[in-house]
């Protein structure tokens, strides 16, 4: 698979696929956005011609393009998924209400995305399995303003994708392109959503 994934990386396909999965994985978790952006990353390592000698490799604008593909589909994933919120009505509002994940998440937001600090559970959450489904849709059914949610969505975008393409590189770089790399990259992503989905979970201090 990751010859497959090598020869796709070198045609544009590869930009289309990647932004597609993580477009959708905000409606769908179960999608493998991590593990496709980490599989290319790894691949397009895998090419370098100074891989073995130090240099600058060549696959760099590739990579960065792959973080920006990715770091965009994020964004605007976040952003559809906050306007259907909003606009959502009473339907979706009794279905969150069902929620114990959902509901948790909009009493955490609150008011925290207008506090300088509170924006970052945004960027957290882009880390933890689907706390960026439940911070997006919470955001939108609280009806948050834009300006609040939208420049930490852009960071969240940006920290997991330059996050999950320095895991593919550099795990090639220091094990070599194999499945190895690629599963100890994965696992290094896991981790993070672990920990991630551990400080989403802990309780609001109460103020006083």
């Amino acid at each position: 698979m990751l010859e497959s994934v090598g020869s796709l990386a070198d045609s544009p396909w590869i930009y289309v696929i990647v932004a597609l999965s993580v477009l959708f994985d905000v409606f769908l978790p179960v999608l493998p956005s991590g593990f496709l952006v980490v599989t290319a990353a790894t691949a397009a390592a895998a090419g370098t011609a100074g891989a073995a000698t130090g240099q600058l490799p060549s696959s760099t604008p590739e990579l960065l393009a792959l973080t920006l593909c990715a770091a965009t589909a994020s964004v605007l994933g976040d952003l559809v998924a906050y306007r259907l919120a909003w606009r959502g009505g009473e339907r979706l509002d009794r279905a969150i209400a069902r929620s114990r994940r959902l509901t948790t998440a909009q009493e955490r937001l609150g008011g925290a995305l207008a506090r300088s600090s509170g924006g970052l559970l945004v960027i957290i959450a882009r880390f933890a399995p689907a706390g960026r489904s439940i911070v997006s849709f919470a955001a939108g059914t609280a009806h948050r303003r834009v300006r609040e949610f939208l420049p930490w969505s852009a960071l969240a975008g940006v920290a997991w994708a330059a996050y999950s393409v320095a895991l593919g590189y550099f795990g090639a770089q220091w094990l070599g392109a194999s499945w190895l790399s690629t599963g100890v990259s994965v696992l290094a992503l896991i981790g993070a959503g672990a920990v991630a989905a551990y400080v989403m979970r802990r309780p609001v201090p109460q103020e006083a």
